[in-house]
């Protein structure tokens, strides 16, 4: 499988700026590249904008040689970072834009997680995570082809450059790059990242193999990320003496910037759900990073020992000292609903509500502020999609029904969430007015919509919704979904890091693992260091 395309990288000058005025000196590795005509400041760039657009450069061979003739040293460099030893060189290849836009397009149309994505599309629709009428396939191929830049292709063993960047810019990408090299020669990555399974889960045993398997992709992006992330920042570090390990202070800072420069029309356009996708494995999987940096003295146990024994969630991901000591990860049980369902409908999607996707429904549906503090209060969820037997319309939102059950660490977090869940749902149907006189207590609340009923239930700390069912029909997977929790055990709890295989995806899943199989973007790192 070919992964992680890459974009252009900043100069290394600009992130060394970040170390408070260190300085180099003539026996450093890594040189920072000269200022160029196209390096402008905002006034005039913009003054510029009505100038016709110059025409691209294109490297020439003496250039290319010694690009090339740059991976040993690079190579060498990210080993001795990370300790994960050279097995043997990494081949070259320059590659142009045609090619890269070529693989995208055989990407969007092989790519599992791709696949997957086309069948969720509905589903994120209905949970209100994209607009209803958002054609998501086609934005991302406009969204990839701004952003993409060059690639590490682990079936090929091949680091491909490209011809149209110069190659002192390109030197930053490749510690990144190089990086998933190494992490390829110590696991095999086609084998190490579990291919996403395609399936439709069927039955009760199929659905709870889904359910405790399903955010592992997501978590091993993240890792892959991770890792290259804190790998680019200390070869660009590198020129001041300084490393994440000696200067965990610039985390924050680089976090921070890990924003839209503003140069990304087709980005700028993205709802919420992409650039979070998108940002999560470089943003969230470098914090995670340089927190086992921090916490360890030997390099392996931040690199090798996390490949070797990678986290299993999202969770994980965003609280690295839940992985750390092996906390228990919230599960929630899945009763057997088949025989509630399969009479009028066919099964469509499953999956774990994790910590990342409440993040970013609560970001979406109320603000960053809300989201912040109510994503430390997630304490497990899962959800199940199902499609209707006689729907006329299979690619709209009112052929699927829905039931989603989250829980909660305390009464006043699940009662948040029900208050910004029930104030989007005239934002994601035509009409919704709530309907008092179908409720049957003061933990109901019902609401009428164009696709059929909205049952909102509190029982404690969980909450139980469901979109699209009849009434009764809500009613009976209430009843199943919360006796389910009160069985022993009370929670299926997955430990952390545990292996397993044949995983599905989580809401955001599909859309972090694709596009991080795709390449790091410009807007995973900081704005000002382009």
């Amino acid at each position: 499988m070919q992964r992680h395309i890459k974009t252009w990288c900043a100069p290394l000058a600009l992130l060394i700026a970040l170390s408070a005025g260190a300085q180099t000196t003539p026996n450093t590795p890594v040189q920072p590249p000269p200022a160029t005509t196209s390096q402008q400041p905002p006034a005039q760039q913009s003054m510029d904008q009505t100038k016709a657009p110059t025409p691209e450069t294109h490297i020439t061979p003496a250039q290319a040689k010694e690009l090339f003739s740059s991976i040993g040293p690079i190579l060498q460099f990210a080993s001795e970072d990370t300790k994960l030893p050279v097995k043997h060189q990494v081949k070259p290849h320059l590659t142009t834009r045609n090619d890269v836009e070529k693989y995208l397009l055989e990407k969007m149309k092989d790519d599992k997680d791709a696949k997957r994505m086309e069948r969720s599309e509905i589903v994120l629709k209905k949970f209100g995570l994209i607009d209803a009428d958002f054609h998501l396939q086609s934005f991302l191929v406009k969204l990839l082809d701004e952003q993409i830049a060059a690639y590490y292709d682990s079936k090929t063993k091949t680091v491909n450059l490209l011809d149209w960047i110069a190659p002192e810019t390109q030197k930053p990408v490749l510690a990144h790059e190089l990086t998933h090299a190494l992490q390829d020669q110590r696991v095999n990555l086609d084998k190490w990242q579990s291919q996403t399974s395609d399936d439709l889960s069927h039955s009760y045993a199929e659905d709870r193999k889904h359910i405790s398997t399903d955010e592992d992709d997501t978590a091993r992006e993240a890792v892959l990320e991770g890792q290259a992330m804190a790998v680019f920042v200390d070869y660009s570090l590198a020129p001041a003496h300084r490393s994440l390990r000696t200067s965990p202070d610039l985390v924050d800072n680089l976090l921070d910037d890990m924003t839209d420069d503003g140069d990304s029309p087709v980005l700028s356009r993205a709802p919420r759900l992409l650039q979070e996708s998108l940002l999560f494995p470089y943003k969230d999987g470098l914090k995670f990073e340089a927190t086992l940096v921090a916490d360890s003295k030997n390099p392996a146990a931040a690199y090798a020992n996390v490949l070797d024994r990678p986290p299993a969630s999202s969770y994980e991901i965003m609280n690295p000292h839940a992985y750390e000591q092996q906390t228990p990860v919230p599960l929630l049980n899945m009763p057997d609903i088949h025989p509630i369902l399969d009479g009028q409908y066919n099964p469509y999607d499953i999956g774990v509500m994790g910590e990342l996707d409440v993040r970013i429904l609560a970001e979406l549906f109320a603000d960053d502020q809300v989201a912040a503090d109510l994503t430390p209060a997630w304490d497990g969820g899962i959800y199940y999609a199902a499609q209707k037997k006689d729907a006329t319309d299979k690619d709209s939102t009112a052929s699927v029904a829905l039931f989603y059950l989250s829980q909660w660490k305390s009464k006043e977090a699940a009662a948040t969430f029900v208050k910004i869940y029930a104030g989007e749902l005239n934002k994601k149907y035509d009409h919704a007015s709530r309907d008092s006189s179908a409720e049957m207590g003061p933990s109901e609340q019902v609401y009428q919509t164009n696709e059929g009923p909205v049952l909102i239930t509190t029982s404690g700390k969980d909450v139980f919704i469901s979109e699209s069912f009849d009434l009764a029909t809500a009613r009976k997977l209430q009843i199943e979904m919360l006796s389910a929790q009160n069985v022993e055990p009370q929670k299926g709890t997955m430990v952390a890091s545990a292996r397993r295989d044949s995983p599905t995806s989580d809401p955001a899943g599909s859309m972090v693992r694709f596009m991080a199989g795709c390449g790091i973007m410009k807007v995973a790192l900081a704005h000002h260091l382009y």
